[in-house]
């Protein structure tokens, strides 16, 4: 085995102890834990993570990551904004019925709640999540709304927005909160949220 070879192993076994343990204990997860579920040692995680909330931020680019990606895929360029959002909004509705969305809402909260209880890791969480969400504004920069073409500020702008809407639909789903929140539920509340001026408007 090379050693880019033993890096990436003890690399993929200290995330997926990570996950075990911090899906399991949330903040309180140990990292003598960690390292032992993975069978290395305290140097590894500093030595590939920096420290116990560089793996943690690993932990969560890892389940960010796909799910963007996969955003790109189901929202096709040439469509207007109202279109590209509706088919976004579908797209995370339909997310909420694969078979382990309810392990990654699970994890979701158990970070946010790592977050609340130390504010340095809170503020590298979300650094990674903005960094991810540019392939949202990205998505769409440059389409055509009512008011001209939607700019990189706008962007920004809407997908703070959807992101805080979808969310909290997509948390409510499981819990009852939303019984009749189905995918044109999901859409039609994307949509006018996207059509109020105030939130495509440039804005100060």
């Amino acid at each position: 085995m090379t050693r880019a070879e033993a890096k990436e192993r003890n690399r993929r076994a200290l995330l997926d102890a990570a996950l075990e343990v911090v899906s399991r204990d949330g903040y309180r997860a140990r990292l003598d834990e960690i390292v032992a579920r993975a069978g290395l040692t305290t140097g590894a995680v500093y030595s590939l993570f920096g420290s116990k909330n560089g793996l943690v931020v690993a932990l969560a680019d890892e389940h960010l990551r796909p799910h963007y990606e996969e955003i790109g895929k189901a929202v096709p360029a040439g469509l207007g904004l109202l279109e590209a959002v509706d088919a976004f909004a579908r797209h995370y509705r339909r997310g909420l019925d694969v078979p382990d969305a309810h392990s990654a809402l699970s994890l979701q909260i158990t970070l946010l709640d790592m977050a609340l209880h130390d504010p340095e890791l809170g503020a590298r969480l979300a650094t990674s999540v903005r960094e991810q969400e540019d392939q949202l504004v990205a998505l769409f920069t440059g389409r055509p709304h009512p008011g001209g073409t939607v700019t990189p500020h706008q962007a920004r702008r809407l997908t703070t927005a959807l992101r805080a809407l979808l969310t909290g639909l997509a948390q409510g789903v499981p819990l009852g909160l939303a019984p009749d929140a189905d995918e044109e539920f999901f859409a039609a509340a994307a949509r006018a949220l996207a059509s109020g001026a105030s939130l495509v408007g440039e804005g100060a």
